[in-house]
């Protein structure tokens, strides 16, 4: 079947708008020196001040939703001038040929090839580059991959569509289950690297990867002024460390969920994906420049970290990471880590019953970062809520609840010289002892601004509340319940406590201040037991 068009640019009207109004959506988020990164009023990114666009934007969302919910065969169908149906091709929907050879005769650039309800066996990789408008749509479409000795290796991947040296433009793949539930089975789905418009959506895979192959998903858009959106990508089942799977010693550790690596330079929107636990990474962006954000979805119990963001800017929006098994045996399992760039957290759930590395990790390379209107859980193990690197760059926690139970620092500030953290409207509890770290935040940095806490830490063996080890600090409006002394400033210089309540239900004081500490402002505060001055 054909679709012809006179203009090109109109059948594919449809996608660019779920792209952009998806884009635009993210941008909400406002990270913390976005439009510093990038003035182009065509980066989704930018938080617009101005009445009129916001209110433009918020039209485009609703057209994206209705979109994303009614766009029907015969719509997508009108995107592309040519339109095949696999099996009509001679694809057998059965599953016990191979149709990759099918595939590979068939697609073409502003080609449409549909997968009608079946069951389609690939034992090789259709590799396809430097195509313009091509799509994959399946209707109750099941892939099936050979096991890892019937696969055509070592390019163990289902789809390789467009490279980092010769990428595709405007590529649609959606609609596809994946059954590598057979033993010795796990694949690359899909290997998209495209200069603008990859939309990928409703792709699930079933089964653990226990081939030791490459993870699910690979995706670029090598264009700096392209973009992207994946759209429910599941793979909830994960993979084994590749120690045991057949490609043992072949591979480090083993397969990572979905990657987003250095040949990434534009934008590219994760929406509702899964993935459970993979031994590398779960979603690993590893680019040094791009954007890449996380809108929905849940992540959980990948090695190393669940969630692993780099890039110029990154954000993650209403997801859930949970740390609830070490699957792999891993020597660290952060919930979150941030690796370099400026990074926006908001409306995130971090729930880690059984820790294994920190809930939040905010290494050197970050540039700046925010956590605001988000939960974390750390359970009794002890391991870090919030760790800030000594180099990493600017952070802000804004209306954040941080529930600890292990002898761990709920806040952890490093590093004397850095840039300034703030902590606003942050409520810690739980039943944290005092045995190895005994202070709910631990702060060794300058020119930080405590506002607004309400930290209650009544586990056993001295918990206290605020270690404060620098100098030029503000703590205001807060109050504290500890175990044992609340506030201590250990050290530190150039203090201000105004408007803050200290109690401790053990026998320390409400404020310490040790001998070698400078300057200490207090006014209007209420210091039940007393302040222990050692100067």
């Amino acid at each position: 079947m054909d679709v012809t068009s006179d203009d090109s640019h109109s059948r594919r009207v449809g996608r660019r708008s779920y792209l952009r109004g998806t884009l635009i959506g993210l941008g909400t988020l406002s990270v913390t020196g976005v439009a510093a990164a990038d003035q182009s009023d065509e980066q989704c990114f930018i938080e617009e001040s101005n009445e009129t666009e916001e209110r433009d934007e918020t039209e485009d969302q609703e057209e994206t939703e209705e979109l994303d919910e009614t766009e029907d065969q015969e719509e997508i169908e009108e995107q592309y001038e040519t339109v095949i149906d696999v099996v009509e091709a001679g694809a057998d929907p059965e599953g016990n040929e191979s149709i990759t050879a099918v595939l590979r005769e068939v697609v073409d650039d502003d080609t449409l090839l549909t997968f009608p309800a079946g069951r389609y066996y690939m034992d090789e990789q259709l590799r396809f580059t430097g195509f313009e408008n091509v799509g994959f749509v399946g209707e109750n479409a099941t892939l099936v991959p050979a096991p890892y000795h019937e696969f055509d290796g070592p390019q163990y991947r289902l789809f390789r569509l467009g490279t980092s040296d010769v990428p595709g433009r405007d590529l649609r793949f959606e609609g596809f289950d994946v059954d590598q539930t057979a033993d010795e089975t796990g694949i690359r789905v899909i290997n998209a690297e495209v200069e603008d418009g990859l939309l990928v959506r409703d792709v699930t895979v079933h089964g653990v990867h226990d081939s030791g192959t490459w993870g699910p998903g690979l995706f670029n858009v090598t264009d700096p002024d392209g973009e992207g959106v994946v759209t429910r990508f599941r793979a909830e089942d994960g993979a084994v460390h590749v120690d045991e799977t057949p490609n043992a010693g072949n591979r480090w550790r083993g397969a990572t969920g979905i990657i987003v690596n250095p040949a990434h330079r534009g934008t590219l929107v994760f929406e509702d994906c899964s993935l459970g636990g993979f031994p590398d990474n779960g979603l690993y962006s590893s680019n040094e420049t791009g954007r890449v954000g996380i809108d929905g979805g849940r992540f959980r119990n990948s090695a190393t970290a669940s969630i692993r963001l780099n890039g110029t800017t990154g954000a993650i929006r209403d997801a859930t990471v949970a740390v609830d098994d070490d699957p792999h045996d891993s020597d660290g399992q952060h919930a979150i880590r941030l690796d370099g760039g400026d990074h926006s957290l908001e409306n995130v759930t971090v729930d880690v019953p059984q820790p294994n590395g920190d809930a939040i990790r905010i290494m050197n390379d970050v540039d700046s970062a925010s956590i605001s209107s988000s939960e974390l859980t750390v359970g009794g193990r002890p391991n870090t809520g919030v760790r800030i690197d000594p180099a990493a760059g600017a952070t802000t926690l804004e209306d954040v609840t941080i529930d600890i139970d292990g002898s761990a620092n709920a806040v952890r500030i490093l590093g004397g010289d850095a840039e300034p953290v703030v902590l606003e409207d942050v409520q810690i509890t739980g039943d944290a002892v005092g045995t190895r770290n005994r202070h709910a935040i631990f702060c060794e940095r300058s020119g930080c601004r405590f506002v607004g806490l309400d930290v209650e830490q009544v586990g056993g063996d001295s918990r206290r509340g605020l270690d404060l080890r620098g100098s030029d600090y503000v703590v205001a409006d807060s109050e504290f319940v500890t175990t044992h002394t609340p506030i201590v400033v250990n050290g530190g210089d150039d203090v201000t406590i105004e408007n803050t309540v200290a109690r401790s239900v053990d026998d320390g004081y409400s404020l310490r201040i040790t001998g070698d500490s400078g300057t200490v402002g207090l006014e209007g505060n209420e210091f039940p037991d007393g302040v222990r001055d050692d100067r």
